[in-house]
């Protein structure tokens, strides 16, 4: 009896578990969603917000299931698991996908880009969603919608001190999307790394630095506790967008309702990670500095030349790439626009 027992429930979690990666019918859509993260608020929150939101907004119609990171696709490769239809949906950051196109890291965002309030202004009001989109749609076959903003991040959790362009030669780090070759130009050793590999590898001295995100997501990662110093200000990343992307087919299969929904969804999921992170970061930061970090403040000579080397890098791509150069002029066009913010708006955190 107690065998047939156990092998009934055996047989039940197999059926529940078939239940989340099936087909789901047309009436009752259920996703699979792919991201590029192993864990952290970036899933628990960021992803798993973004659904709860679809959810409730749609009344059910729309049930998300998400995926740590290399769970149904890897990490690094969401769009590929989204297109080929493994998953109908992904949650990720563009710039992954640098190494297809480059053009990627100019909605992802990057040195020179955009702060986190002008990233929000450029994507909802100068037009850059639908530029986004349609890029998207255009270059990789899947329908894509901003739904996260990331803050300034940490330039460095790192082993060795730097402060300036002499002390940055030579320095192995981990990093992703334009700065690994910009920061190659400038002298240092760069490696690509998902984020589950990033703590083991400056923990062994595979690398000597790395950056990720900001103080609050990168305090339970415990980088601060393996390498002392946090070096500021993260001008290889100003801000940063997170990326909701849909299958074609699953897009398309849902109405137009349902599909401004998801767009809605996304907006609510920026407004969300742009107060939600800088607000956990003032406290993060105050604990790494009660765990004894030393943090360094890059010089002006730095700051100056990396923003030279990234626009020289631009320029090189926009060359060779009509779809780069069309994202980059819009882009500095919003910037040259925004020249007058200073003459009228009050610094954050400045009174």
């Amino acid at each position: 009896m107690r065998g047939k027992f156990v092998r009934a429930v055996g047989a039940a979690v197999i059926v529940i578990a078939l239940a989340t990666i099936i087909k789901p019918t047309k009436s009752d859509e259920v996703w699979n969603m792919a991201t590029a993260w192993g864990g952290g608020p970036f899933l628990e929150e960021d992803a798993k917000g973004f659904a709860k939101i679809v959810e409730s907004l749609t009344d059910g119609r729309i049930r998300i299931n998400v995926f740590p990171g290399g769970t149904l696709g890897k990490a690094l490769k969401v769009s590929d698991t989204v297109r080929s239809n493994v998953v109908q949906a992904g949650h990720t950051w563009m710039g992954y996908d640098w190494g297809i196109d480059k053009t990627t890291v100019l909605f992802g965002n990057m040195a020179g880009g955009l702060n986190p309030e002008e990233l929000i202004i450029w994507l909802y009001q100068a037009g850059g969603a639908e530029l986004w989109f349609e890029y998207r749609k255009e270059k990789f076959g899947v329908a894509s919608i901003p739904c996260g903003i990331f803050p300034t991040e940490i330039f460095l959790h790192s082993k060795k001190r730097i402060e300036t362009l002499d002390d940055f030669v030579g320095v192995k780090l981990r990093t992703a999307g334009a700065w690994a070759e910009i920061a190659g130009d400038l002298g240092a050793s760069t490696v690509i790394l998902p984020g589950a590999e990033v703590y083991p590898a400056l923990e062994r001295g595979v690398i000597d630095a790395t950056e990720w995100s900001s103080p609050s997501v990168n305090l339970p990662s415990g980088f601060h506790k393996i390498a002392k110093y946090i070096i500021m200000p993260g001008v290889h990343q100003p801000g940063a967008t997170q990326e909701c992307i849909f299958n074609l087919d699953a897009w398309n299969g849902i109405s137009e309702h349902d599909r401004d929904i998801l767009k809605m969804a996304g907006k609510l999921m920026v407004l969300d990670t742009w107060a939600r992170y800088p607000y956990k970061d003032i406290a993060a930061l105050e604990e790494m500095r009660k765990a004894g970090n030393e943090f360094v403040l890059l010089d002006a000579e730095f700051q100056r030349a990396a923003i030279e080397a990234a626009d020289k890098w631009a320029d090189k791509q926009a060359a060779v790439n009509p779809w780069f150069k069309r994202v980059l002029e819009h882009r500095r066009r919003f910037q040259k626009d925004m020249e007058s913010w200073p003459q009228f708006r009050f610094p954050i955190g400045r009174r």
